[in-house]
Order: C-alpha cells, then sequence, then structure tokens
C-alpha cells in the first residue's frame, strides 16, 4: 500500500486534536455505532482535565488506497522537545492556524524547525466561522513568518486551505463550499506530501523517536523505518549516537498504527511508522538497526532545558501520612524512569542523595510531572523553579531570555508594560489585535516570568493571554524584585481553628481552613506586610458560663486562596518549600525551627 506520513503542528489551542477527530471520523476508521470519546488522542488523564496535548501520538487512516500516519503533536513550548523529534518521521507538516489570533510563538517555534529539515508545509487556516475571523490577514501573517524563517522558495510556495475541524470541513476559500467535508484536506495531503524517501541499501535501520511503557509489553520504541524490513523474533542492535553499541536483543513485537489502535503486524516495511518491543534499554535518538549496521543514523539536537527544580524526599511532620511512595530510592527510580522517555528532561542526584536537581523546558513541564506523581501516591517536596545560568568563553554569565506575547484589552496595556519593565522586559512592538485588543511583544528574561501568570491574571481582571518561548541565552540582566509581601506562618502543630483564623483576617489573606493539620514552620497564608509572621492558628475561643447574644453569632470567614500546583510553585521564595502529597499541597519554610530560620538568615547576611 502506498504510504505518506504527516505531522500536525499548530499552538496550543489552534485545534490539532479535534481535526484529527474529524479525520479519523471522515475516513471510515470508526464502525458506524462506534462510542468515541472527544478528542480521542488526548489519551492521558491530565491532557483531557487540562484541554491540552502533553504527549506526541501517531495514528493512521486509509483515504484512497494510500495509508497516510498523522502524528498529533502538543502546542505548549514545554512540550517542545517532542515536536522536534517527531519532524524526523514524517515527510510533510500541516501548520494549522487559527482565522483569528494568526500565527503565534509556539507556530513560530515548530514552523521554523520544520523548515530547518527541509519539510514543505501545507497551511491550514482554522476556524474560519468564528465571528472575529481574519483569514486573508491571517495568510499575510503566515507568509512573513515562513520569510522571516528563511523559508527556501518551494517552501514559500505553500499551499492553503480553510475551514472548520470542529463543523469538519475544508475548502479553498474562506466562505467554503462547506458540503465536502474533509475530502480537499486528505486529497491535498496525498497531492503534495512525498512518499517516504527510502534508503537504497536493505539492512534494518530505524531511529527512536518515541517512548512508552507498556504493561504487557514492556518497553516500545516508535519510530520510522528508514531502509530494510523487520520481522519478529529478528535479532537486532541499537547504537547510540556517537556509535557504540547500546545492546543486542530480539523483537519479540512488531506494531503498526491501524486508526486509533495498534495491531501487530508479520512485517514491517522501509518508510512506515511502526512501534517495536523486546528491547529493554535502547531509547530515544538512538539507532535500531541490523547486526551489519556500523554508522548510526544522525538524530536532531534537541533545545536545553532552561528550568530546574530540586524534588526533596518530604522531611515534614507530617510525611508519611496521605503517600505510600516517600523513600528517596523510589522517587529516584520514578524520576529515571521519565527521564528516559522525555528527552528534554535533565535529571541529576544531589550529593546528600535525598534530593534531585529535575530541569525541564519550563514551569508547566515540571509540573506535569509532579502532578503525574502524586497521582501515583508520591510524597515529595519541591523547590522554586530556579533558571539554568550558563558562562560564554570570556567568563561572562548568560541567562535564559523568553519571547512573550500578551493579548490583552487596550485599558490593562499599561499595566502590563509596566509589570514587564519591573521584570527587566524589553518592550519589541505593541499592535492592535481587533477588537479593541492590543498585541505586545516582550523579549523577558526567564527568571521575571516566573510567577507573573497569576498577576497578570490580576492585573487585567482575566482578560489576557500570556503565550512565551524561549529565544536564546544572552547576558545576565540584574537583580530582579521577587514577592513583595511576606507570610504567615503556624508557630506550633495541631488542627486550625476557626476562632483563631477570624482573628488573623486582619494580617493577610488565608490560604488553610477550618480542621486543617498544620505543623510548626507551615506558611497558613499572606502578611499584609512585607515581613514574615508567626502567628497562632490553633487558639480557641474563651468559654464562660454567661451568654451574650452578640456574641455567640457563628463565626464568617473570608474565603481563603486556593493554591493549585502551578500558582503555589511560582508563589514560594527561595527559603521555602511545596509539600506534595496525593491529598494536599501545602506551602512550608525550608527551616521548620524559628531559632534555625534566624542562623540561616545571619549565615545569608554574613556571606
Amino acid at each position: 500500500m502506498k504510504l505518506r506520513n504527516v505531522a500536525i503542528i499548530a499552538h496550543v489551542d489552534h485545534g490539532k486534536t479535534t481535526l484529527v477527530d474529524e479525520l479519523l471520523k471522515q475516513s471510515g476508521s470508526y464502525r458506524e455505532n462506534q462510542r468515541v470519546a472527544e478528542r480521542v488522542m488526548d489519551s492521558n488523564d491530565l491532557e483531557k482535565e487540562r484541554g491540552i496535548t502533553i504527549l506526541a501520538k501517531a495514528t493512521s487512516i486509509v483515504w484512497k488506497d494510500t495509508r497516510i500516519n498523522i502524528v498529533d503533536t502538543p502546542g505548549h513550548a514545554d512540550f517542545g522537545g517532542e515536536v522536534e523529534r517527531i519532524l524526523n518521521m514524517v515527510d510533510s507538516a500541516i501548520v494549522l492556524v487559527d482565522a483569528a489570533e494568526g500565527p503565534m510563538p509556539q507556530t513560530k517555534f515548530v514552523v521554523g524547525k520544520a523548515l530547518k529539515v527541509g519539510l514543505r508545509p501545507i497551511v491550514v487556516i482554522n476556524k474560519v466561522d468564528r465571528s472575529d475571523a481574519r483569514p486573508t490577514e491571517v495568510i499575510n501573517e503566515v507568509f512573513d513568518l515562513f520569510a522571516a524563517l528563511d523559508a527556501s522558495d518551494e517552501q514559500l510556495d505553500f499551499p492553503i486551505l480553510y475551514g472548520s475541524g470542529r463543523s469538519g470541513w475544508m475548502a479553498d476559500k474562506p466562505e467554503g463550499p462547506s458540503d465536502q467535508g474533509m475530502a480537499p484536506l486528505l486529497d491535498l495531503v496525498l497531492k503534495h506530501v512525498p512518499e517516504p524517501t527510502i534508503h537504497a541499501d536493505t539492512q534494518f535501520r530505524m531511529i527512536g523517536t518515541l517512548l512508552e511503557a507498556n504493561p504487557f509489553l514492556g518497553r516500545m520504541i516508535t519510530g520510522r523505518i528508514t531502509s530494510g524490513t523487520i520481522k519478529p523474533n529478528q535479532t537486532i542492535k541499537v547504537l547510540a549516537q556517537d556509535g557504540t553499541v547500546v545492546e543486542q536483543g530480539r523483537v519479540s513485537k512488531i506494531l503498526a498504527f491501524r486508526g486509533i489502535e495498534r495491531t501487530p503486524i508479520e512485517e514491517g516495511s522501509a518508510g512506515d511508522i511502526v512501534a517495536i518491543a523486546g528491547l529493554p534499554k535502547g531509547t530515544v535518538a538512538d539507532t535500531f538497526c541490523d547486526l551489519s549496521v556500523t554508522e548510526p543514523l544522525k538524530a536532531q539536537p534537541i533545545d536545553p532545558p532552561t528550568v530546574t527544580m530540586s524534588f526533596i524526599v518530604n522531611d515534614s511532620p507530617l510525611a508519611g501520612t496521605e503517600g505510600d511512595k516517600v523513600t528517596s530510592r523510589v522517587i529516584r527510580d520514578r524520576l529515571m524512569k521519565e527521564a528516559e522517555g522525555n528527552v528534554a528532561l535533565k535529571i541529576e542526584e544531589a550529593a546528600d542523595k535525598d534530593s534531585f536537581f529535575v530541569s525541564g523546558r519550563g514551569e508547566l513541564q515540571l509540573s506535569v510531572l509532579i502532578e503525574t506523581m502524586r497521582r501515583e501516591g508520591f510524597e515529595i517536596a519541591v523547590s522554586r523553579p530556579r533558571v539554568v545560568l550558563q558562562q560564554d568563553e570570556n567568563g561572562q554569565t548568560l541567562e535564559p531570555i523568553e519571547e512573550v506575547v500578551v493579548d490583552v484589552d487596550e485599558e490593562h496595556s499599561g499595566v502590563v508594560v509596566q509589570k514587564m519593565g519591573e521584570r527587566r522586559a524589553d518592550m519589541l512592538e505593541m499592535k492592535p489585535s481587533g477588537g479593541n485588543r492590543v498585541r505586545l511583544v516582550f523579549h523577558a528574561p526567564t527568571r521575571g516570568l516566573i510567577g507573573y501568570q497569576s498577576e497578570l491574571m490580576t492585573d487585567t481582571r482575566g482578560t489576557a493571554i500570556m503565550n512565551r518561548l524561549f529565544h536564546a541565552y544572552e547576558p545576565y540582566k540584574g537583580e530582579i524584585a521577587g514577592r513583595r509581601n511576606g507570610v504567615l506562618i503556624a508557630n506550633s502543630p495541631g488542627e486550625a481553628v476557626a476562632y483563631a483564623l477570624w482573628n488573623l483576617e486582619d494580617r493577610g489573606p488565608m490560604m488553610i481552613e477550618p480542621g486543617w493539620k498544620v505543623y510548626q514552620g507551615m506558611i497558613v497564608g499572606e502578611h499584609t506586610r512585607d515581613n514574615d509572621l508567626e502567628v497562632n492558628v490553633l487558639k480557641g475561643k474563651q468559654l464562660t458560663n454567661i451568654r451574650t447574644t452578640s456574641k455567640d453569632e457563628a463565626v464568617r470567614l473570608t474565603p481563603p486562596i486556593r493554591m493549585t500546583l502551578e500558582r503555589a510553585l511560582t508563589y514560594i521564595q527561595d527559603d521555602e518549600r511545596v509539600e506534595v502529597t496525593p491529598k494536599s499541597i501545602r506551602l512550608r519554610k525550608v527551616h521548620l525551627d524559628p531559632n534555625d530560620r534566624k542562623r540561616s538568615e545571619k549565615l545569608k547576611e554574613a556571606v
């Protein structure tokens, strides 16, 4: 059967996964009466809850005697490591752009990578049925973007389709016709996407692109076969990028994508995307090949991690009461397993063996890892995210700079510019983006953006949309002021009492509710001033035998600040930690004892 391999790339929320849903439906991949979930490619629980794609996944459809392998990719820059590797597996990419928003930072990032590899993309303007759609202007913006990314003449001559993934139609013009369904897109893929290039030699070669752990088959590596064929029980070897042999072993099973299911096949041939099982050590970017092959295939370099965090064994007084995986050995094994499949993560063990430095692309990527671990029953304490600094040849310190695009209502643009200025950001562009909204573009240090998302939402009454993308390493920009408020710290262990919390309300907003367990050194609220304050949240009302009507009213408390995982990670300072358990997220000081805290502050001042 003839083959085509294509990836769908776009900014987050531009409709990639919904488009794949429609392609599967209209190509007859489902039975008439089959019950199918919405966004079927988002298989992971966290993906379904957040409505984002975290892991890249492949599927395949048959259209007019041709098998089209489609790869759905994440749209967040934090998961860009997935996208970079995927581009090795495909021969073209469908660039999906929102008809109202136009090309966004992540579109720029992925398109840049695709053009570099030499892919000739297809541009699809999605959501043309939106009331604020502006397809003609968006096409011009896409062309300008391609030109800015040094696209060749052939790449600039891209075919264009308009349509709505959710309504399930594509056409040559924005106004339709909308009665042909997805056929125009599928026909264009057959016409525009080249057949897979197959090397002349017959030895089997494949580069590992995606890694997963299957409960029945063990480690599974997905990739595109570059040359030759492979059968079950064949003995192959795995070569690392430097040419050393990682392992030699037998292939136990070969699975190919057929619709959303993966089915075992008797032979995988060059050009097809398959998953192989039976090799316990081979990983992403390794070359899986015939025993006679000595040269590994070249793999795409992955952008370096920019943010690092410490994962520490939980040592709070409540440790071990809510989770069952608490020891450093169990945490270490879990992190190492994660690093095997996720090449954008880097794990280092600290000298004390009780903590680990985990580096990734951004807070979102790391918070997704922490959330996954807590759902598996882990208890850990994590430090504030820090940026990964580098040194150039002259000994100058360099820090990661990000390109930040903020879409905001015109009335709130002033406060955004002011706050970004305080965070050492340089404004590059300010232009209207339709509907009394302004698009602001900045180059800002990653350090300054940690914790800014929630502040931005407050400043703009929830109307701003911020998108970030790693730009480059540049000279260190100097000090940036952190959180301006101190915190309220519990001074003794026990259960919080409503009366005590009510009395403390004028000190600042609380983060806990009555009946919650607290311990000495735990953060229970935010102080209205810039210093930390120890408070007693256990103090009950003094009872007398005299009844008065005015005093006996029920205590009415202001609702506490709800600390989500992302908010907690960006809220804490360097001397604080987030304690994460399967049931709770608590904030605490690194030193629980007040005397230890004073001692460490004095040491800091002395240094």
